[in-house]
């Protein structure tokens, strides 16, 4: 609990699911927050809803630079510092990767991959000034295992990975941490703000084979490993053993999820 007492932090993607969980978890263990998201409405209800002395909301849409530059900027420079920076949001497109326009493929990039290094560029040399700081980018269990059926979401969530890892190495001689979130499947507003190619929502939820994980508990353990300074950090069992199970039998992996993504009208069938 002592880890994260008094520390500030941001939280993009604020407004519900694993963000606003987050935002919640950081308050009960003594945090100072500032729930961002493009809902504006829902940043702030969610900001009130969790503590009106200790969570604050702000707009902000991710993909614009001098935004999330300024947010940080005036965050750091109201509280003095800025310990904590969650690059949370994100946005997921399900089906065929052949029924993808350009459009699906630039929004993904410029949420998924450009809206984390925003926040990177805004907040690193920032954390490097101070000498201190976190940060954790939110990617997926899509992450670190190719996800048929959902190519263009995986893609930008291995984007993640890379740049967090990568990052984490440059930045620790500077006293800056850096960690990447994978969760598995959790139960958040997502799974109706997807956009689903050519098949239906209910096909694609129905068919997952796995528990869908409380939100309050992955931030939990989000948070957990922010506190151990975990590299990866991966939520939910069944991906921490779909994650060792690709690392020994990829091929059986990537069958399996394409097979599963048939199923679910994903993918045209063989």
């Amino acid at each position: 609990m002592e880890v994260f007492t008094n520390k500030v932090a941001i939280v993009t993607g604020g407004a519900s699911g694993i963000g606003r969980a987050l935002g919640a978890e950081l308050v009960r263990r003594g945090a100072h927050v500032v729930l961002a998201d493009v809902n504006a409405e829902g940043a702030a209800a969610a900001a009130a809803s969790i503590s009106t002395a200790t969570a604050s909301a702000a707009a902000l849409d991710v993909t614009d630079a001098e935004a999330v530059q300024r947010l940080i900027e005036d965050t750091a420079a109201a509280r003095g510092r800025l310990d904590l920076l969650f690059n949370n949001a994100g946005v997921a497109v399900m089906g065929d990767t052949g029924r993808m326009s350009l459009a699906d493929w630039n929004r993904l990039v410029r949420i998924n991959v450009l809206g984390v290094i925003h926040g990177v560029a805004a907040g690193y040399p920032l954390m490097v000034r101070q000498g201190y700081g976190h940060i954790v980018n939110t990617a997926s269990l899509a992450g670190l295992v190719p996800t048929p059926g959902a190519t263009g979401y995986s893609m930008t969530k291995h984007a993640v990975v890379g740049l967090s890892l990568a990052l984490r190495g440059e930045a620790k001689s500077y006293g800056v941490r850096v960690s990447v979130a994978c969760p598995g499947f959790v139960d958040t507003p997502i799974k109706e703000a997807t956009q689903y190619l050519a098949t239906e929502r209910d096909a694609v939820i129905g068919n997952i084979p796995f528990r869908f994980y409380p939100p309050d508990a992955c931030a939990r353990d989000i948070l957990d490993g922010v506190s151990r300074n975990r590299s990866i950090i991966v939520v939910t069992q069944h991906a921490k053993w779909l994650w060792l199970l690709y690392r020994l039998f990829p091929r059986l992996v990537v069958h399996l999820s394409s097979s599963l993504a048939r199923r679910s009208a994903m993918l045209g069938r063989e």
